[in-house]
């Protein structure tokens, strides 16, 4: 088979797949999120004491998964391991700084030991920063790429092992979309983004045949603490951010993007792997 009938043939491949998992989507009940897809599953989520990893925690516990989650803001952690609770869940946090491979290797392990394995990963945890690229000192592309990069590197060495152990399981990556189509001043964030694509295709390629499937998911404009810090906190900079999303004219919410991270992380969609799923309102659909 040459090189473009070959494309062809994965092109049509990707439409069928594609076209099969809305079908199966849309024929599910609105109340499928209350199914418990994770009941009896161990989760880990990186960076999960706000935004969209508190948002997923609080979600894949809602679906009957125990979580085991880390940050390095120790208060707003145990702030959300106790609301998972309060609510009837069950989540263990655990302070770590992902680019720290002791922090990472015994978050992994510990959730493991707690919970007697890991079935489901949601690397969340992330930096951004906005700055014209001669301007960026060697420190900041350094935090920026041993958040980003770094750390779902390692993130993935000490879960896979679990993974493996546990029969298969799934990972899941947050990226952005700046990893399809970026803005000025984002070479550092753009970069480190763009990364994560590689690493989870290559690796679905690597552990695909021991059951494991990685995906990315590149949300677009999401209303997190990040974002509003980014925008000065204010009604008008939120307003203006709105106006870039062509299609749905409006930020998104951090349960929006969790509940797209839960269903790349569920079984319903299970032919699901080494792709990136852009979550972004139709912000690149205008471009």
């Amino acid at each position: 088979m040459d090189l473009t009938t070959r494309r062809h043939f994965i092109a049509a491949g990707l439409a069928a797949g594609a076209t099969a998992c809305a079908s199966a989507a849309m024929g599910r009940p609105m109340t499928a999120g209350r199914r418990e897809r994770f009941r009896g599953k161990v989760v880990l989520i990186t960076g999960a004491t706000s935004g969209i990893g508190r948002a997923a925690a609080l979600a894949f516990a809602r679906e009957g998964a125990n979580v085991g989650f880390c940050g390095r803001r120790e208060a707003l952690g145990l702030e959300v391991e106790r609301e998972i609770r309060a609510a009837g869940g069950e989540a263990t946090y655990l302070r770590a700084d992902v680019r720290r491979a002791d922090d990472v290797q015994s978050f992994v392990q510990r959730i493991a030991e707690k919970y007697g394995a890991i079935h489901a990963a949601f690397n969340n945890a992330g930096a951004v920063l906005f700055k014209p690229l001669h301007e960026i000192t060697l420190e900041e592309w350094a935090t920026i790429e041993e958040t980003n990069v770094r750390g779902v590197f390692l993130s993935m060495k000490y879960e896979i092992p679990h993974l493996i152990a546990a029969g298969g399981g799934t990972i899941v990556i947050t990226s952005s979309f700046h990893a399809v189509s970026t803005r000025p001043g984002a070479a550092a964030y753009a970069a480190s983004k763009r990364a994560h694509l590689g690493i989870a295709q290559a690796a679905a390629l690597d552990y695909g045949p021991m059951g494991i499937r990685i995906n990315v998911l590149a949300p677009g404009i999401t209303d997190t603490p990040m974002f509003r810090s980014s925008t000065g906190s204010t009604e008008e900079g939120r307003a203006r951010a709105a106006t870039l999303v062509d299609a749905l004219h409006r930020v998104a919410t951090a349960e929006e993007m969790a509940e797209a991270a839960l269903w790349l992380a569920s079984e319903d969609c299970k032919y699901l792997t080494g792709t990136s799923l852009l979550v972004d309102g139709g912000l690149l659909a205008g471009l």
